[in-house]
Protein backbone atom coordinates (compact mmCIF):
# COMPACT_ATOMS: atom_id res chain seq x y z
CA UNK A 1 0.00 0.00 0.00
CA UNK A 2 1.68 3.10 -1.09
CA UNK A 3 1.06 6.55 0.93
CA UNK A 4 -0.61 9.17 -0.13
CA UNK A 5 1.53 12.19 1.43
CA UNK A 6 5.08 11.88 -0.52
CA UNK A 7 7.64 14.37 0.03
CA UNK A 8 10.97 14.59 -1.72
CA UNK A 9 13.57 15.77 0.80
CA UNK A 10 17.13 15.28 2.04
CA UNK A 11 18.46 14.33 5.36
CA UNK A 12 20.24 17.99 6.47
CA UNK A 13 17.49 19.56 5.10
CA UNK A 14 15.88 22.02 8.31
CA UNK A 15 12.67 22.61 5.76
CA UNK A 16 12.33 18.81 5.52
CA UNK A 17 12.04 18.53 8.94
CA UNK A 18 10.10 21.09 9.72
CA UNK A 19 7.10 20.01 6.89
CA UNK A 20 7.45 16.02 8.15
CA UNK A 21 6.96 17.73 11.96
CA UNK A 22 3.94 19.50 10.70
CA UNK A 23 2.28 16.03 8.65
CA UNK A 24 3.09 14.33 12.00
CA UNK A 25 1.24 16.83 13.96
CA UNK A 26 -1.83 16.50 11.50
CA UNK A 27 -2.10 12.99 11.98
CA UNK A 28 -0.03 12.08 8.81
CA UNK A 29 1.14 8.28 10.15
CA UNK A 30 2.31 7.47 6.23
CA UNK A 31 4.78 9.69 4.40
CA UNK A 32 6.66 8.02 1.47
CA UNK A 33 9.70 10.11 1.89
CA UNK A 34 11.89 9.69 -1.57
CA UNK A 35 15.53 11.09 -0.30
CA UNK A 36 17.11 12.66 -3.60
CA UNK A 37 20.43 13.14 -1.51
CA UNK A 38 20.64 9.27 -1.63
CA UNK A 39 19.18 8.85 -4.70
CA UNK A 40 20.44 11.61 -6.96
CA UNK A 41 17.61 10.24 -9.84
CA UNK A 42 14.81 11.33 -8.42
CA UNK A 43 16.05 14.85 -8.18
CA UNK A 44 15.44 14.80 -12.02
CA UNK A 45 12.04 13.17 -11.68
CA UNK A 46 11.48 16.15 -9.29
CA UNK A 47 12.23 18.98 -11.22
CA UNK A 48 9.92 17.29 -13.84
CA UNK A 49 6.97 17.01 -11.81
CA UNK A 50 6.92 20.34 -9.95
CA UNK A 51 9.67 22.35 -12.28
CA UNK A 52 11.10 23.23 -8.68
CA UNK A 53 15.06 22.48 -7.69
CA UNK A 54 14.43 22.93 -3.93
CA UNK A 55 13.59 20.19 -0.95
CA UNK A 56 11.17 18.83 0.12
CA UNK A 57 8.33 19.21 -2.64
CA UNK A 58 5.48 18.06 -0.85
CA UNK A 59 2.20 15.84 -2.86
CA UNK A 60 -0.26 14.87 -0.98
CA UNK A 61 -2.78 12.54 -2.94
CA UNK A 62 -2.35 14.07 -6.62
CA UNK A 63 -2.26 17.71 -5.36
CA UNK A 64 1.47 19.32 -5.29
CA UNK A 65 1.18 21.39 -2.26
CA UNK A 66 5.19 23.40 -2.50
CA UNK A 67 7.63 23.39 0.29
CA UNK A 68 7.46 23.77 3.56
CA UNK A 69 6.33 27.45 3.24
CA UNK A 70 3.57 26.96 1.22
CA UNK A 71 2.70 23.82 3.43
CA UNK A 72 2.67 26.17 6.48
CA UNK A 73 0.69 28.34 4.57
CA UNK A 74 -1.86 26.05 3.56
CA UNK A 75 -2.23 24.68 7.06
CA UNK A 76 -2.85 28.25 8.21
CA UNK A 77 -5.52 28.45 5.74
CA UNK A 78 -6.97 25.78 6.88
CA UNK A 79 -6.80 24.03 3.48
CA UNK A 80 -5.01 21.08 4.40
CA UNK A 81 -6.81 19.29 7.39
CA UNK A 82 -9.53 18.85 4.32
CA UNK A 83 -6.97 17.71 1.46
CA UNK A 84 -5.35 15.14 3.98
CA UNK A 85 -8.59 13.86 4.96
CA UNK A 86 -9.59 12.87 0.99
CA UNK A 87 -6.13 11.75 0.31
CA UNK A 88 -6.01 7.95 0.54
CA UNK A 89 -4.29 6.09 2.97
CA UNK A 90 -2.95 9.63 4.58
CA UNK A 91 -3.54 8.23 8.11
CA UNK A 92 -2.58 4.84 9.23
CA UNK A 93 -4.58 2.44 11.36
CA UNK A 94 -3.84 3.30 14.85
CA UNK A 95 -0.88 1.91 16.99
CA UNK A 96 1.24 2.06 13.63
CA UNK A 97 4.45 4.03 13.64
CA UNK A 98 4.30 7.32 12.13
CA UNK A 99 7.25 6.37 9.71
CA UNK A 100 9.48 3.56 9.04
CA UNK A 101 11.65 3.24 11.61
CA UNK A 102 9.31 5.70 13.71
CA UNK A 103 8.49 3.28 17.32
CA UNK A 104 4.66 2.88 18.19
CA UNK A 105 3.67 5.12 21.22
CA UNK A 106 0.56 6.55 22.80
CA UNK A 107 -1.37 9.65 22.42
CA UNK A 108 -0.11 12.26 24.34
CA UNK A 109 -2.10 16.08 24.43
CA UNK A 110 -0.77 18.05 21.69
CA UNK A 111 0.60 20.41 24.16
CA UNK A 112 3.54 17.76 24.69
CA UNK A 113 3.48 17.17 21.38
CA UNK A 114 4.38 20.82 20.80
CA UNK A 115 7.64 20.74 22.21
CA UNK A 116 9.06 17.98 20.81
CA UNK A 117 8.86 19.53 17.39
CA UNK A 118 12.20 20.10 15.58
CA UNK A 119 11.95 23.46 14.49
CA UNK A 120 9.80 26.91 16.30
CA UNK A 121 6.12 27.07 15.96
CA UNK A 122 6.17 30.51 15.64
CA UNK A 123 7.36 33.10 12.51
CA UNK A 124 10.84 33.11 12.76
CA UNK A 125 13.34 35.15 10.49
CA UNK A 126 16.85 33.51 9.49
CA UNK A 127 19.87 35.67 7.84
CA UNK A 128 21.76 34.07 5.38
CA UNK A 129 25.32 35.76 4.00
CA UNK A 130 27.45 34.17 2.13
CA UNK A 131 30.88 35.64 1.55
CA UNK A 132 32.76 36.02 -1.61
CA UNK A 133 36.09 34.92 -2.33
CA UNK A 134 38.86 37.87 -2.69
CA UNK A 135 38.35 40.41 -5.61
Amino acid sequence: MSSAVRMYSTSTCPYCMRAKALLRQRGVEQLDEIRVDERPGERANMIRLTGRYTVPQIFIGDTHVGGCDDLIALDRAGGLEPLLAAAPYSRAPAGLPAFPGARARASRPSSSFRKELPWPTTPTTFLCSRSRGST
